[in-house]
């Protein structure tokens, strides 16, 4: 990252990262998708590894007392499932990293990947049984959501979206599925972070780096606690509504500015 990276840039890219990592609406689409529509500098490597760090911090803090419990085994089943469901992503993470950070990263991608995953989605919610809670997650379960994580390496998909609807498919209750969603991130944000923290030095800890690292912490807690309540009472519409509509407008602004560059 720029020592010229502006801190408000900072912030507001730390808020989209911890409210979509969170939300099923792609946090990698959004945070190649604002840069470009406001002819922002790619913020780079270094604010890559911040906005991981607070957001990993978010998922390890909201969660502290479930990740004791597993570490302390009076959940060791769980901590299996998670540990078999984390080995699909980082893999294809590792042999994949390049595509996800070239390739996969034009908007026409995450237009389409937006939209394709709204319905994908929608029909998890509508057909799926909502009949398991977090006790009742089995073997098959957590190697379906981890095998589906593989998808969320394309902007657009978004990791919480697939491994939500893939625990909805297996029939978990929408509180369920978006748990073990959370529970999953935490390691494999924390890796995502950690992976690349060696190649930081201190000229890279910036007032921008700090920024994002808060903004995303602080977003995420709230977003968490947000999305756990709503998924008690209501149907994941809303979110399918505006991926829709994000889709749609990224095609929009594509069409009408088709030699941008981002």
């Amino acid at each position: 990252m720029e020592d010229a990276m502006p801190v408000m840039h900072a912030v507001v890219l730390g808020i989209v990262q911890g409210l979509t990592e969170v939300l099923p609406i792609s946090s990698s689409g959004h945070l190649v998708l604002i840069p470009w529509i406001f002819n922002w500098k790619y913020q780079g490597l270094s604010f890559d590894v911040a906005l991981h760090i607070g957001t990993a911090a978010a998922f390890g803090a909201y969660f502290f007392k479930d990740w004791v419990d597993m570490l302390r085994a009076k959940n060791r089943r769980m901590l299996g499932y998670l540990i078999l469901a984390t080995i699909p992503g980082g893999l294809a993470g590792m042999v994949l990293e390049k595509k996800a950070e070239t390739v996969f990263r034009a908007p026409l991608v995450i237009a389409v990947m937006l939209f394709v995953f709204a319905v994908v989605l929608w029909a998890s919610d509508r057909y799926g049984k909502k009949q398991k809670d977090m006790g009742q997650t089995g073997l098959k379960d957590a190697l379906a959501i981890g095998l589906s994580q593989i998808l969320a390496l394309i902007p657009g998909v978004s990791r919480s979206g697939i491994t939500i609807t893939a625990g909805l498919f297996q029939g978990l209750t929408r509180e369920a599925a978006a748990k073990f969603s959370f529970l999953l991130a935490t390691p494999i944000v924390f890796a995502a972070g950690a992976l690349k923290l060696h190649k930081l030095s201190a000229s890279d800890l910036t007032a921008a780096f700090w920024a994002g690292v808060v903004s995303s912490a602080l977003a995420g807690i709230l977003s968490i606690h947000f999305f756990l309540r709503f998924v008690k009472k209501a149907s994941l519409n809303v979110f399918v509504i505006y991926r829709i509509l994000a889709a749609l407008a990224v095609l929009a602004c594509v069409l009408g500015y088709p030699h941008k560059s981002f």
